[in-house]
Formats: structure tokens, C-alpha cells, sequence
């Protein structure tokens, strides 16, 4: 018989084994997830979910997806989360101060609390990349930003109502606009593209079977 621990979903009690992750427990416990749920491999960040432990007063946040089940663990997801994603065209603004003054003012009401790094599912320094960008700096707000998967936590806490995720993304559009230098074999291949030099290529994976793909992908050359 293996290990198994009560878990709440939605306030209602369920038996769930111990070594499920809240999204698999969700689906055992009898749950269709259509909202929440995309990856399934902690790349999206559709699957925030907030979460406390029976007895204990700390509010956590993790993705259904990576996070293992406990034993007294009460968990509310969250599907979506409004952030505020300001609309402007990447042609017209420039990589100056006053581009986060005038699309993002909320970020200089930050009161430094660092609850958004303490709920980043990423484990990122979110009060620093947004400090980053309070003082203009977008090349330093775009590294310390660039594995920010947009699930949402950090706004969630915040008290600023700081949409970090979008303060970030504006961050690394600019550095990738203006700043960075080009990267000419991505220029190179995109035209290579265009021309159709992989469109015979394309065909023939996709005329393979299901199964050799994933052998293809599987064992593909990753660039260190």
C-alpha cells in the first residue's frame, strides 16, 4: 500500500499518494483540469497555485505542475492572474528612464517588502530587477528578469499592485531591441527561412511517426 496523504482541494478533503504533484493529485482526486494547466513540465506558468500547510501560518506559492502534495496542505489555484500590460509600439520608444516613468509609475511606489521574491516560483530576485528598472538600468533588469515564466505570484502579494512580469518583459524587449548586439546567424537563418532553404526538411518530420519525433527530439544537440 503506499504512502498516502490528505490534501484540500477547493476546501474538501482527499486521499491522495504522497509522491503525486498538486496537479496529478488534482486529477486523481477525480478532477478534470481544463483552466490551469499547460506544460505540465514548469515552463508556463498557467499553473500558480497558492497554498498553506495545516497548522502552520505561512502562505506559500509553487506551480501545481513541479510541487509535491503534503500531508495538511489546503491549495487554491490560481488560472489566471490580471497583470497590467501596458500597450505601446517597440518601433517608437527608446531605452530611457522615463520609458518606465510613463508605462509602469506603480514601480516606484515599491515599498521594498520583497514579498514578490519570496513568492516567485522561480526563485528569482524580483524587488531587484524591478529596482533595475526604477533607476533605468533595462540590461541588468532583463538578466536578472529572463526566467520569469509570467505565472503571476509576485503580483499577487503585491501591495504596490506592481505587475512585475509585464516590467520585466517591457525590460528585455528593449535590451533586444536596442541594446544587445545583433545576432547575425539568427539573422542569417530567419532569411534562410524565408527563402524556404527548410520547408523539404520540415515535410519530412513531419511525415515521421509520433514516436520516432520523440526519439529525435529526445537525443537532439542542446547548445551549452
Amino acid at each position: 500500500m503506499e504512502d498516502m496523504v490528505n490534501v484540500y482541494f477547493f476546501g474538501k478533503r482527499y486521499s491522495v499518494p504522497a509522491d503525486l504533484t498538486i496537479m496529478t493529485a488534482m486529477e486523481y482526486a477525480g478532477y478534470e483540469l481544463k483552466r490551469g494547466c499547460g506544460c505540465r513540465h514548469g515552463f508556463c506558468g498557467a499553473c500558480a497555485t497558492i497554498y498553506r500547510i495545516k497548522g502552520k501560518n505561512e502562505l506559500k506559492t509553487g506551480l501545481a505542475c513541479q510541487t509535491q502534495v503534503e500531508e495538511g496542505m489546503y491549495v487554491a489555484s490560481i488560472p489566471y492572474f490580471p497583470t497590467d500590460k501596458r500597450t505601446y509600439d517597440i518601433e517608437e520608444i527608446r531605452p530611457e528612464q522615463r520609458i518606465m516613468m510613463e508605462l509602469y509609475p506603480e514601480i516606484y511606489s515599491c515599498i521594498g517588502c520583497n514579498a514578490c521574491t519570496k513568492a516567485c516560483t522561480q526563485d528569482l530576485n524580483v524587488m531587484q530587477y524591478i529596482a533595475y528598472a526604477q533607476r533605468g538600468e533595462f540590461e541588468k533588469c532583463a538578466e536578472e528578469s529572463f526566467d520569469c515564466i509570467g505565472c503571476g505570484c509576485c503580483s499577487v502579494r503585491c501591495p504596490a499592485g506592481i505587475s512585475h512580469p509585464m516590467v520585466g518583459l517591457l525590460a528585455r524587449r528593449l535590451t533586444g531591441k536596442y541594446i544587445a548586439p545583433e545576432s547575425e546567424h539568427l539573422t542569417n537563418r530567419v532569411e534562410e527561412i524565408h527563402h524556404g532553404e527548410y520547408d523539404q526538411l520540415i515535410e519530412q518530420i513531419m511525415e515521421k511517426p509520433i514516436e520516432e519525433m520523440q526519439e529525435l527530439y529526445n537525443n537532439r544537440e542542446i547548445e551549452k
